[in-house]
């Protein structure tokens, strides 16, 4: 397989971490989800999570944004406890995105008309509002299908235009949920070469969660594994998959990368 990726990123002349988890502790009920992990993503760094369903990867995502919060620890973003802050604030003072894995759009409204209604939410400046749709329409090639409902949409359009709706309020850390789930291998090619584009263009900070591990280390600089509520593993892709833990818990004795 041909690496999308034409550079890693594999140090940092000034090493700032966007975010970090402290001794993060979160349980369901009597189910423990995660067991005091701690890890830290980079700014300008892609970021992946690897593990088997239900081992705690979108829970992640949703105590980064705020959705939930942790019953220890301490989550920071930009060096700042965020702990208990609501999600609004993470999102306008940290620029947090966040494209789910499913939906993310209004169905009935066009792409044109999605962006239009986002863009009155995040951008306050209303000369700018028309300039970065615009943008984020060149950008991602939907001129064509502005004015088509968004369920009509096919799979690849759906996720340019949920990605083009997180890009709106111009994030410094945007998070990936199963980008790649239920995509043709050339819509995941065009999508891999867009999260690269983001980093190198906008250098935006990406974190992404997949099952397509392939896929997922095609692109990102670093990634972990997680399995029975822990981090087992963490390192480049090239490490990741000869890490002996990282195989028996996740890859297993079979799996190549290039």
């Amino acid at each position: 397989m041909a690496l999308i990726k034409k550079f890693r990123i594999k140090s940092f002349k000034k090493i700032n971490s966007i975010i970090e988890f402290k001794n993060i502790s979160l349980s369901y009920g009597n189910r423990l989800i995660l067991d005091n992990i701690n890890f830290k993503i980079n700014e300008g760094q892609i970021f992946g999570m690897l593990g088997p369903n239900g081992v705690g990867k979108s829970t992640i995502f949703n105590l980064i944004t705020g959705l939930i919060n942790p019953k220890h620890g301490i989550i920071k973003i930009n060096g700042e406890d965020v702990t208990d802050y609501p999600i609004y604030l993470r999102t306008k003072k940290f620029k947090v995105g966040y494209v789910p894995q499913y939906g993310g759009y209004f169905h009935d409204l066009t792409l044109l008309d999605n962006l239009k209604a986002i863009s009155e939410i995040v951008i306050d400046n209303k000369n700018l509002r028309q300039e970065r749709i615009d943008y984020l329409l060149a950008k991602f090639e939907l001129e064509n299908v502005k004015n088509i409902k968004a369920k009509f949409l096919s799979g690849g359009q759906k996720k340019k235009c949920v990605i083009a709706l997180a890009l709106l309020s111009e994030p410094k850390v945007l998070l990936l949920d199963e980008c790649f789930a239920a995509l043709d291998v050339l819509t995941i090619k065009m999508l891999q070469e867009i999260i690269v584009n983001l980093q190198q263009e906008n250098k935006i900070t990406i974190c992404i969660c997949d099952h397509q591990a392939r896929d997922l280390l095609a692109v990102v600089d670093s990634a972990m594994i997680l399995s029975n509520c822990k981090i087992i593993a963490q390192d480049t892709p090239s490490n990741l998959v000869k890490n002996i833990n990282a195989k028996n818990a996740y890859f297993g004795e079979s799996f190549k990368f290039n």
